[in-house]
């Protein structure tokens, strides 16, 4: 496994202290923004992108529906004057352009401000923000840069399959919402099986290497349970608040999105006590293997202390033409033999003595695998 760039979780304001609220200052390395109209009915529909505020107020028509998508925040010009075509709120705007917010919903006069986070494929799992704003017969939508999950959606629209172009502006905002989580399952499979991956890792070659492996696992499921979890918050709002931007009909739809981002927070939930738990299997890994190579250095230098102390012995220079007492096996014709006999004799006797412990042959395997 590469291990990545660890990303920053400091966030950064770009608003100056005692700003007054609604100063939208934008991010020098934002994109400048495409916008794209999608305005369509029952049996009409019409798509192209326009270079101007007058161009976009050209094609807001009496469409039963319209899908204006702004893809770059780096022109606040642009950005204000489709606040002002609009009637957004100078707050609402504001977040828009400060893409460090969390998964929201906020009921103004006229419109409805959703916050979500879409996940960024190139660089799973980091996110980036979708900020929708759902009217009566429109929803504007502001991304960070080109490139969403929304793709199945505009197919649906383009080929009329299933409700959506008999439908109002929250279907359609229903619709993005269901994309946006929907693109969040893959990704937690990934981690899955990463997660499969590093277990059988831990428990069959343990290294220092999986621990960063593993708290990268943990810090990127941390970073998803960020996104996912006041999403679950957002829709639970949407579903519960009485406002005539959502209709009954969509909501039982909602509900439907409310699952889902409980599935993904068990999912998230359970791959991230697993992670936990891989590092202290990985610690009782490390400690098991040092515990058998402590065991076996203990075993041969068990057998080699009375070998080193029958080889003292006879190592010492005792004469035996002084006393009989002095080393009589010096003078044998097989004393050599006979010590390096004796020696063998007490490390066969040692071996033989652990092996019926059970420290060390099968009776020592059995009960390891009895331990785990």
């Amino acid at each position: 496994m590469k291990s990545k760039k660890r990303r920053s979780l400091i966030i950064h304001r770009r608003a100056p202290r005692g700003a007054p609220p609604g100063t939208l200052v934008a991010d020098p390395a934002a994109r400048r923004p495409d916008v794209y109209v999608i305005r369509y009915g029952p049996d009409e529909i019409a798509e192209q992108p326009v270079d101007s505020i007058a161009a976009l107020r050209e094609r807001m028509g009496s469409a039963p529906v319209t899908w204006v998508d702004v893809r770059g925040l780096g022109d606040l010009g642009l950005i204000q004057q489709i606040g002002n075509l609009f009637n957004l709120h100078s707050l609402a705007l504001e977040d828009v352009v400060n893409v460090h917010q969390r998964p929201k919903a906020e009921e103004y006069e006229d419109h409805l401000f959703i916050v979500t986070r879409m996940h960024v494929e190139e660089r799973p799992p980091e996110s980036e923000q979708i900020s929708l704003f759902l009217g009566k017969n429109y929803v504007l939508t502001f991304q960070e840069r080109a490139g969403d999950c929304f793709e199945p959606v505009r197919e649906r629209i383009r080929k009329r399959r299933g409700r959506i172009r008999a439908s109002g502006a929250d279907y359609l905002a229903y619709a993005l919402l269901d994309a946006v989580i929907d693109a969040y399952f893959p990704v937690l499979e990934r981690f899955g099986e990463t997660v499969e991956v590093l277990e059988e890792l831990v428990t069959s070659r343990p290294g220092e290497n999986l621990v960063s492996e593993i708290h990268k696992v943990k810090r990127d499921l941390l970073a998803s349970r960020r996104a996912v979890w006041p999403m679950r918050e957002m829709i639970n709002q949407l579903i519960r608040d009485e406002t005539p931007l959502v209709t009954d009909h969509t909501r039982i739809f909602l509900r439907d999105c409310y699952d889902h981002t409980v599935q993904l927070m068990d999912m998230i939930e359970t791959y991230r006590e697993i992670a936990s738990s891989l590092v202290d299997i990985h610690l009782s890994s490390l400690s098991k293997r040092m515990n058998e190579i402590m065991k076996v250095l203990t075993i041969i230098a068990t057998i080699f202390i009375p070998l080193g102390f029958i080889a003292g012995v006879y190592g010492m220079n005792f004469d035996p033409e002084a006393s009989p007492w002095n080393m009589p096996e010096l003078g044998w014709y097989l004393g050599y033999p006979f010590a390096l006999g004796l020696m063998g004799l007490v490390a066969a006797g040692l071996v033989f003595y652990f092996w019926r412990e059970g420290w060390i042959g099968r009776h020592s395997r059995s009960a390891d695998s009895s331990g785990e």
